[in-house]
């Protein structure tokens, strides 16, 4: 099927779910593309009258019932209006599945740009972090990854492991003068975890932090101590 025909199916099904969520208002025209995201993004938005909808061309393959799926979720939330259970399961259970989730993978890989700047900060070298922490909790058994600096001082996001790029990036508001070095230890422990025990899917479900991870991070020594003080940010 082409991309047209994908499109004015998709078109078809929007209308529907349209018609179910909001049965006494008239349907607004549809803009409908795919659209070669680094991710599995799905957009929608309202502008002078007419619904922009823009879709992952990963989704653009996916069963009639994912499509709808995914109207009902992007129409849903525009109008806040409640999701249906059934279809925000369909919809998590098609993207965490093996085969979906090994292509949005190697799209990230292929088109997705991640910034490299420095492990070596002002006040702490994340090389030389890993290397101590591989030694200690490793037996110097694990591969280093590409290591960096964030960009910015961020609170939000103070660290996390890109699988598809094999680097863990340390937020740069830790690189200071009055930063334990358990606090760095520690997020450079916890992402190093994820290298260690990946994401998996079971029942259709993304598993994150395993027992086994949860198990192994209790491990870290100072774990109240850095805890506390990324509480303190």
């Amino acid at each position: 099927m082409s991309v047209l025909s994908h499109t004015v199916a998709l078109t078809s099904i929007f209308e529907e779910e349209y018609r179910e969520l909001r049965p006494r208002a008239p349907i607004p025209p549809l803009d409908i593309r795919f659209r070669r995201f680094t991710s599995l993004n799905t957009t929608i938005r309202l502008r002078e009258g007419q619904l922009h909808v823009r879709l992952s061309d990963i989704l653009e393959h996916a069963p009639e019932s994912v499509h709808r799926a995914i109207a009902h979720i992007l129409l849903a939330k525009l109008y806040k209006k409640p999701i249906a259970p059934s279809y925000a399961d369909r919809y998590r259970r098609h993207v965490s599945s093996e085969a979906v989730s090994r292509q949005a993978e190697h799209v990230r890989q292929t088109r997705g740009r991640k910034r490299i700047l420095t492990a070596k900060g002002t006040y702490y070298d994340l090389d030389e972090v890993f290397e101590t922490l591989n030694t200690r909790f490793f037996h110097g058994l694990m591969g280093r990854p590409t290591l960096t600096w964030s960009a910015h001082h961020a609170k939000r996001m103070l660290g996390h492991y890109d699988a598809a790029h094999n680097t863990i990036v340390v937020s740069r508001v830790f690189d200071r003068p009055d930063t334990p070095r358990c606090a760095v230890e520690y997020l450079l422990y916890h992402e190093m975890l994820h290298l260690k025990h990946p994401v998996r899917v079971k029942a259709g479900r993304r598993c994150v932090h395993s027992r086994d991870f949860q198990a192994e991070e209790r491990l870290f020594p100072e774990l109240e101590a850095a805890l506390a003080y990324l509480k303190r940010l």
